[in-house]
């Protein structure tokens, strides 16, 4: 029997294809490139070192110095999710905002609920990978007109 009515509809348009972060080849392929995209979000955000090596999860001085020197290196799955929220956290604020809103908003006080007046930066420093998720389902619906 046919599950026709179990597909998709026809469309041009495929669903994104999953990646499998558990596959070494796939953190190979994306993590010098998540490194470096999240070190220039530092930059322009300009984070102070402490907040950034928190924000990848705690990590000793020593070690963020030697990833920012050599991004050359193969990324843990929770490492890349973290940096994949963040950058979508920044590239929703640059399609939100103008460049300098978008590039101070995660150190300014917020009114939304969900930050209470604090600023969406101590809200992901004290939530960690659950705040960013938030933040960039929050900051999605905004682009989406909710």
């Amino acid at each position: 029997m046919n599950n026709l009515a179990y597909a998709y509809p026809k469309s041009r348009f495929e669903p994104a294809v999953l990646v499998d972060l558990n596959a070494r080849p796939e953190r190979e392929r994306l993590s010098k490139s998540a490194l470096k995209g999240f070190f220039k979000l530092v930059a322009a955000w300009k984070l102070r070192d402490e907040d950034a090596r928190e924000l990848l999860g705690g990590l000793s001085s020593s070690t963020f110095y030697e990833w920012k020197k050599n991004p050359d290196r193969v990324l843990e799955v929770d490492r890349i999710t973290r940096i994949s929220y963040l950058l979508g956290i920044y590239k929703a604020l640059h399609i939100l905002y103008g460049d300098k809103l978008a590039d101070e908003w995660a150190t300014l006080p917020n009114k939304n609920p969900i930050f209470g007046g604090r600023t969406p930066l101590s809200q992901m420093l004290a939530g960690g990978l659950l705040a960013m998720q938030m933040v960039r389902k929050l900051l999605d619906a905004r682009r989406g007109g909710l």
